[in-house]
């Protein structure tokens, strides 16, 4: 069994006040991420408004804390420990938490820092990123080196295999888009703040990366599938480096996801709020197995 945990995208107001009403864990886990930030997330987790709760720099630390809310309700309810754990992006922090390598109020603080600094990388309207939906990835890969020019437009998420975003410079992007429209079946453009996983992000991974060096990191009790190298590692150094590489690199799921089969997984739990992940994986595999915690009512149902 492997737990996975969401990225943004999969936030909304009144998450997480389930787990908290009737988990007393998980209400220390908001408890401690409101004494780490030094405001209540837990409020803006549970009433929002909506558009504070989009904001990146509110919006990572939020999901963060929502996700190890969720563990901790499954480790008291004596949910098995998986056997590997993994994150979408910002979800590689939950699954940090979740495995032991860092403390929740290192993670919260360093999320709430991290989307301010990717926020801050790239001028508002600078930046885009577009989903491609079907169409063949070397295709993409090939089209994105031709729209880009002397600016930057590159693969960010190879989320299922028919499924790829990409990022960069919004002339570039468009570009891209309007040359994709024969080789994808639909591509959209994407809402989103800045555009995250690309070479425009490297301003956001430097001031990350002195953040990162003063955290300790310790062994995780189960090895983690990090997105930048689709690869399982239980080295602290090596999960410190990765994420700071992940800012501005392609996330690499269906290969983690591939991985995580090779290894003889074939239950997945998607913790946190949502079910992107759930969505992506029927795109994957449909196979295995593919469940989710967000509540009462889908932790009531894992434990049956």
């Amino acid at each position: 069994m492997a737990f996975v945990f969401p990225g943004q995208g999969s936030q909304a107001p009144g998450m997480g006040k389930d787990l908290a009403e009737k988990f007393a864990v998980a209400r220390q886990v908001f408890e401690e991420a409101d004494d780490a930030l030094g405001f209540a997330i837990s409020r803006l987790c549970f009433d929002g408004p909506a558009e504070d709760l989009q904001l990146t720099e509110n919006t990572q630390p939020a999901i963060l804390t929502v996700s190890v809310a969720a563990f901790r309700a499954m480790q008291e309810a004596e949910v098995e420990a998986p056997a590997f754990v993994a994150g979408h992006s910002l979800g590689e922090y939950s699954a940090l938490v979740a495995s032991g390598a860092l403390s929740l109020s290192d993670a919260v603080r360093t999320v709430r820092a991290r989307g301010r600094y990717m926020q801050e990388a790239v001028p508002v309207g600078t930046g885009a990123m577009a989903a491609a939906i079907g169409g063949d990835l070397e295709a993409i890969e090939r089209i994105c080196a031709e729209a880009a020019g002397d600016q930057v437009c590159s693969i960010a998420n190879v989320n299922a295999p028919n499924q790829v975003v990409i990022a960069g410079n919004t002339e570039a992007v468009d570009r891209a888009v309007e040359l994709l429209s024969g080789v994808a079946r639909k591509v959209v453009k994407l809402k989103v703040s800045a555009p995250f996983h690309c070479a425009l992000m490297k301003p956001a991974q430097d001031k990350l990366a002195r953040d990162l060096a003063e955290l300790s990191f310790n062994q995780p009790a189960m090895p983690v599938v990090t997105n930048v190298d689709a690869r399982a590692t239980t080295a602290p150094d090596e999960l410190r480096d990765a994420l700071v590489r992940q800012v501005s690199a392609p996330v690499r799921w269906v290969e983690s996801m591939q991985l995580l089969m090779s290894h003889g997984v074939d239950t997945f739990v998607e913790v946190g709020p949502g079910k992107v992940l759930s969505g992506l994986m029927r795109q994957i595999n449909r196979d295995v197995k593919m469940l989710n915690v967000e509540d009462a009512a889908s932790l009531q149902q894992l434990s049956n």
